[in-house]
């Protein structure tokens, strides 16, 4: 069973409703420093609640939230709602545009174990315990984390494609992307929706970090109720729900940084021979090219040359046994394991919290990186397919932290959901 309630949605003053734009910020793990320092600079902007500043920036998200809510800068709506949340966009290169459908609400902060939420890929610990901080401090969610379920009737379709209709916001975010908001308050349809997701298990496809975060929450402010019933606010968490039955669903990939390598150039491509064929690239700009629908494939671009290698096939006989086989073919199991642990000898259990890797969506900003000497390599990868992480979320194994993006992200500042319990607290009830 699992259990989705609507939101009783935090909002920017109506007066701000045509500084939308201006007021919405990037997700906390995408937003470039540049990107940070421009947002910072409007008072109002939703960065100061997702990626707080100052030497202690939970301590600050609070205080810029008590301001805020004080001088009336964002205001609570009087009721619970569906808040139904498209996101109309096009792919590089490509002409036709998608529309990826979805409604955001209140689930509950499943333990793993329940196998109501499902995982995919695995975490960095720096950034759950930064996630989980921020909550502790604020009791407030900035952003929704980002949800499958399968429903190939499309059976609540109808009503979303209604309430955008007449939206809430109606804006072109920092992708280009078009967003558009809508609210359904009309208390049969949201049942609808939560008796349609009572029966389902949801993919988790973007914010682990984010949920590993209120699962953490949730479990310390359990131990410190005596009285907890399992209804309190702090057992429930933003999430925007989307169909995995529809077309607009699209996974890009993310590329590998290396820092302090601590091997040449040279070193390097001589131990990686033992796994991978080696083939120099005379132009680095074509190696996303060179690599594209080829399995176990990745690109290696140094600061004065870039090189193809692909893992021979014999060599994945090396791999440990206890490595499930629904992952052990993964382009990025490969990947972490016979470049990252074997060749670079940053042994598994340490890569989640390691500060020689960093990850990269943009492929140019990787060229650039190595170019500039900021970091020493860069490893380009191909983006999982949704076949591989329905698979792998639903065998109840994980892949490598930072496997999939989901594109579009979704932003923060649109609504605002506070799971404070004098703020939350409501005859929910009725929907259920």
């Amino acid at each position: 069973m699992t259990e989705i309630l609507p939101i009783k949605a935090w909002r920017y003053h109506p007066g701000l409703s045509a500084q939308i734009e201006e007021l919405t910020s990037p997700l906390f793990d995408v937003v470039s420093p540049k990107q940070r320092e421009a947002l910072y600079k409007n008072e109002n902007n939703s960065i100061h609640l997702s990626v707080p500043k100052g030497p202690n920036p939970a301590f600050s998200a609070r205080e810029t939230l008590d301001r805020w809510k004080k001088n009336g800068v964002i205001v609570q709506d009087k009721l619970p709602g569906i808040y139904v949340y498209y996101q109309y966009f096009r792919l590089s290169g490509e002409d036709e545009e998608y529309c990826r459908k979805g409604f955001i609400c209140h689930i509950k902060a499943y333990d793993w174990e329940e196998k109501s939420v499902l995982r995919h890929e695995d975490t960095i610990e720096k950034a759950v315990n930064d996630r989980t901080g921020l909550l502790n401090h604020t009791e407030f969610q900035t952003s929704p984390t980002h949800g499958l379920y399968d429903d190939p009737e499309f059976r609540l379709e109808m009503y979303m494609d209604e309430a955008v209709s007449d939206p809430l916001y109606d804006i072109e975010d920092y992708q280009g992307v078009r967003e558009v908001l809508g609210v359904i308050h009309d208390v049969k349809i949201i049942s609808q929706f939560c008796a349609l997701i009572r029966d389902k298990a949801i993919v988790l496809a973007d914010g682990h970090h984010r949920y590993e975060g209120a699962i953490a929450h949730r479990n310390q402010r359990k131990s410190a109720n005596s009285s907890h019933n399992g209804g309190e606010g702090y057992n429930y968490h933003m999430m925007y729900l989307t169909n995995s039955a529809a077309k607009g669903l699209k996974i890009l990939p993310t590329h590998r940084l290396i820092y302090d390598a601590r091997l040449s150039e040279l070193e390097l491509l001589h131990k990686l021979s033992s796994y991978f064929t080696i083939r120099e690239v005379a132009d680095p700009q074509e190696i996303g090219d060179l690599i594209l629908n080829k399995q176990w494939a990745f690109g290696l671009i140094f600061k004065n040359s870039a090189y193809k290698i692909r893992l021979k096939p014999e060599a994945l006989n090396e791999m440990p046994r206890d490595i499930p086989e629904v992952i052990k073919n993964l382009d990025l199991e490969v990947l972490h394991y016979f470049l990252i642990e074997k060749s670079l000898n940053i042994p598994r259990h340490e890569q989640r919290f390691s500060n020689n890797i960093n990850y990269e969506r943009n492929l140019s900003r990787c060229h650039y990186r190595v170019a500039s000497g900021e970091v020493d390599l860069a490893v380009i990868t191909k983006g999982v397919t949704m076949k591989e992480v329905m698979e792998v979320a639903q065998s109840g194994n994980i892949m490598p932290q930072k496997s999939t993006y989901f594109y579009p992200k979704a932003v923060s500042g649109l609504i605002f959901a506070s799971i404070a319990e004098e703020e939350f607290s409501f005859p929910y009830e009725m929907f259920l």
